[in-house]
């Protein structure tokens, strides 16, 4: 187990068959949730940013007739996603940043971990007074063929518009950003090739790697396939988010230091709430 990968987190993906349901859960966990985005390959996106430069992208499918094209012309971000994810609620993708994407194809290629060949694309993105502008990414991908249901991509912003995004980074939880994912599975060294794909580049980000899930609440179970199984957020005052919680209705575990929320229809995640000043 090597819980730190040599990259800082970009994003991390929560597939939903309901993107305004999981928009809808995510607004009833305290969280400001971004208008939807709309890729040119059949799916769209609700965003969660944070002020440490991280974000959730809830993801879905919108246009399944152009997804499936958009797989079957070798686009592995839909392919992914139509695979294992598209008619359940999952925690399906982690993301990391890069200033340099054919650099990272080209690495994981080296590693014997790349899921296929690059994507470049843009879309439009709207700031909270509706202004539209154009954002576009170009992205690498990687897994493992003992990991299959976890895909791992690096996300190079290519051009970036300049909106403010101030008012979207402020939720009424008081979480400042993501502190760690957790993958649970059998193979603790199923992800290895794909780590070793990732050269340094000034940050790092805590990925822990466990044999039993310790988020399974009901039944601690062993999983059989490795799989994206927790996401663990920094949140300024705790008991403030516990009453949060409580005043909600919203079912969680209280774990010294910490809560954890079990996943739910729209959160296809365990999501973990460590108070850090």
């Amino acid at each position: 187990m090597m819980p730190y990968w040599p990259r800082a987190l970009d994003h991390c993906v929560l597939a939903t068959t309901d993107l305004d349901g999981a928009a809808a859960r995510l607004a009833a966990l305290g969280f400001q949730v971004a208008p939807m985005g709309v890729h040119p390959f059949g799916t769209a996106n609700r965003c969660v940013y944070f002020g440490d430069d991280s974000f959730l992208e809830m993801l879905a499918t919108v246009d399944p007739t152009r997804a499936a094209e958009s797989a079957a012309a070798g686009n592995v971000f839909v392919r992914h996603h139509l695979e294992t994810a598209a008619d359940r609620d999952a925690f399906s993708a982690i993301v990391f940043k890069t200033d340099d994407a054919s650099r990272d194809h080209d690495a994981f290629a080296a590693a014997g971990a790349s899921a296929g060949r690059m994507l470049e694309f843009s879309r439009q993105v709207r700031d909270p007074t509706g202004k539209a502008a154009t954002a576009t990414f170009r992205l690498a991908f990687a897994t493992s063929s003992e990991a299959p249901d976890i895909l791992v991509f690096t996300c190079q912003r290519v051009a970036v518009p300049a909106i403010d995004r101030s008012a979207l980074t402020s939720h009424p939880n008081g979480v400042s950003g993501i502190v760690s994912v957790t993958t649970a599975g059998a193979a603790q060294d199923a992800l290895d090739p794909v780590r070793d794909g990732l050269t340094p580049s000034g940050g790092r980000f805590a990925v822990e790697t466990i044999a039993i899930d310790p988020w399974d609440y009901a039944t601690p179970v062993f999983a059989e396939e490795p799989r994206l199984s927790a996401i663990t957020f920094a949140v300024t005052d705790l008991d403030g988010f516990e009453t949060r919680l409580r005043d909600a209705g919203i079912d969680y575990i209280h774990e010294p230091g910490r809560l954890a929320v079990p996943p739910a229809p729209g959160q296809g995640a365990t999501f973990v709430f460590e108070a850090h000043p």
